[in-house]
């Protein structure tokens, strides 16, 4: 049995210093772990336990913990220059070549340190061109921490269709300028355009929700946004701060062939540095007040920093001269496949999910179109097998709807150790299942 014995002593000395003991609400999971060195595809705790890592820090784990292609170029940069908070610095120049060249509706972009606040920023943008208030969102999908966007993303069943902030505190005034839509559900949006005609200012989605697992558009949907948008004279924003870099170098965009006017980028951009993105169509980005005559302000001290900047370059050449997404593609398949596999042999009725590098296990039949379906999920079960995954090695992150990522450091071993571990569990909860009706 695996101890935590350390770890449980730390967490209660973080608590005491920090809310809670951790520095996102996100990270608060049972047992509460606590980390002291990462490398490859493995995460170690401070009692010394190795876990196969499979969270990836939600998502910008790409290539693998402190990969060394990447944190030599850190260095190098961190040896000649770091933050001078004036003007630009070349590593900022070349970075972002690198993503106009690579993200079809990038034509410039502007550096920011997190998700939330590259969303912020291109929804600003937004309503600053336009002169329109409101703002379409998907049930489901999440988008960062602001008031604009925090909101209808785990609703409970009593809640749905109707507005469901993340947190005491919104401003009313930024939630009822926000709608909600039902994701694959072209003419849910429709009417929501009709009923508030030229009052919209952007649409915002993930191309693909991963924020409550893997849920895949279906055909045609993406590109019925982009001609409903066009059409009303909305901006289209694409959240690919977990898809961007991950699914592809052009984002999933690129795959899908549906450019939005907005895309904003993180996660796996860097690597697990902090840096985020928000790029798109020149005459939208010259609005920012980055450029003279702008009207959309943005700032941030740290924003393009040298280290960051650095890492995100570092982490894309090696996605441009090593075959990663097809190692993590092939490697997401071996693992959906081996898990249908097994849940079939076992007769357990679930839904396997993924895209790409992505994979994890519904415990719900399917089809699944949207996060309504979702709702039958059962949840006890799926944090239950994960838990015990983590008691033999395995780290997926022990919460509700969560996602699983492979990194380019995994390899065909992992994932067979990862398979037979998942049998193991899976076998233990099926027959507790049957004792249990």
């Amino acid at each position: 049995m695996v101890e935590y014995k350390r770890s449980l002593e730390l967490s209660k000395q973080a608590e005491q210093v920090i809310p809670g003991g951790v520095n996102t609400s996100l990270r608060r999971i049972s047992p509460p772990l606590v980390f002291t060195r990462a490398r490859g595809a493995v995460m170690t705790d401070a009692d010394g336990n190795d876990f196969l890592d499979y969270h990836a820090a939600f998502g910008p784990i790409i290539l693998g913990h402190n990969f060394p292609a990447v944190n030599q170029h850190v260095q190098e940069v961190m040896e000649q220059i770091d933050l001078t908070g004036v003007g630009t610095t070349t590593i900022e120049i070349e970075l972002a070549r690198k993503i106009c060249e690579h993200i079809p509706s990038a034509e410039k972009v502007l550096f920011c340190n997190s998700g939330s606040e590259a969303t912020y920023a291109a929804v600003r943008l937004a309503r600053a061109v336009t002169g329109r208030k409101k703002i379409i969102k998907f049930q489901g999908c999440y988008h960062g921490w602001h008031d604009y966007l925090a909101m209808n993303v785990i609703t409970p069943r009593e809640k749905l269709g109707m507005k469901d902030p993340l947190s005491a505190g919104s401003l009313e005034g930024a939630l009822k300028e926000t709608l909600v839509c039902e994701f694959n559900n072209l003419e849910d949006v429709a009417q929501a355009v009709q009923n508030n005609r030229g009052e919209v200012a952007a649409m915002i989605l993930e191309p693909v929700p991963h924020n409550i697992g893997c849920v895949l558009p279906q055909p045609g949907f993406l590109q019925g946004l982009r001609e409903l948008t066009r059409e009303n004279g909305i901006i289209l924003i694409f959240d690919e701060v977990i898809t961007g870099f991950r699914h592809s170098l052009g984002g999933y965009q690129k795959l899908c062939g549906v450019v939005p006017d907005l895309t904003t980028l993180g996660k796996a951009m860097a690597n697990g540095y902090p840096i985020a993105a928000v790029c798109g169509k020149r005459e939208l980005m010259d609005q920012f007040n980055t450029r003279e005559g702008g009207c959309a302000f943005f700032a941030g001290t740290y924003n393009g920093h040298p280290f960051a900047c650095a890492a995100a370059a570092a982490t894309i050449e090696v996605m441009e001269k090593q075959a990663v997404h097809d190692h993590v593609f092939r490697l997401g398949e071996k693992m959906r496949q081996g898990l249908k596999e097994i849940l079939q042999h076992l007769k357990i009725k679930a839904t396997v999910a993924g895209f790409g590098s992505i994979f994890l296990i519904y415990f719900l039949e399917g089809p699944i179109y949207n996060y309504a379906d979702l709702l039958r999920n059962d949840q006890d079960l799926f944090v239950s097998y994960r838990r015990k995954l983590i008691d033999r090695g395995i780290f997926q992150m022990p919460m509700n709807l969560k996602r699983s990522h492979i990194s380019f450091s995994h390899t065909d071993e992992d994932i067979e150790r990862t398979l037979q571990a998942s049998e193991e569990v899976l076998s233990t909860l099926a027959v507790s299942s049957v004792r249990g009706a």
